[in-house]
């Protein structure tokens, strides 16, 4: 049976599907395994280490966290701090530890910064090049790391 005889042969038989159960139904929004997709995560960490100032390992999750809070909106106004979740840290270290298996990313040992190899600097840059859904939730996740960078710089000079 093709697309148009399942019509056909549906609106011939009179089927109808109700949706009743379905209406008003509470606003879903984001809840954190929605954004604790490994993926997601290791693609946030190649970004964040190609960049100019590279994060440290230890601040890693915090800064995903408060990126992510930024960056989709499911989470403004969250009643549990995104960044200090461990489930965030726990998935952190793990796409972390993915992307140094792969040579994608590299720890400097000393100073305890990630670095993104030259392979990871490609993949990051054909993701955000590509027009699509990831490259552009990509791009804001960088704009909102470098507010958040210009944002401590700031506070630092104040005090």
């Amino acid at each position: 049976m093709d697309y148009e005889e399942f019509f056909k042969e549906a609106s011939e038989k009179e089927i109808e599907l109700s949706l009743d159960q379905f209406r008003g139904s509470a606003t879903h929004r984001l809840s954190n395994e929605a954004l604790f997709h490994l993926p997601l995560l290791a693609m946030t960490i190649l970004l964040l280490s190609k960049t100019r100032r590279k994060p440290k390992s230890d601040e890693l999750g915090q800064l995903i966290g408060e990126c992510f809070e930024r960056t989709f909106s499911g989470f403004k106004g969250s009643s549990q701090h995104l960044g200090w979740s461990a489930n965030l840290r726990m998935r952190t270290v793990k796409a972390l530890t993915f992307l140094e298996t792969v040579s994608l990313v590299e720890v400097d040992r000393h100073d305890s910064r990630i670095k993104a190899t030259e392979f990871g600097k490609k993949v990051v840059s054909k993701a955000i090049d590509v027009q699509s859904d990831l490259g552009y939730t990509l791009q804001v996740i960088e704009r909102n790391y470098f507010d958040l960078q210009i944002e401590k710089q700031i506070a630092m000079d104040l005090e």
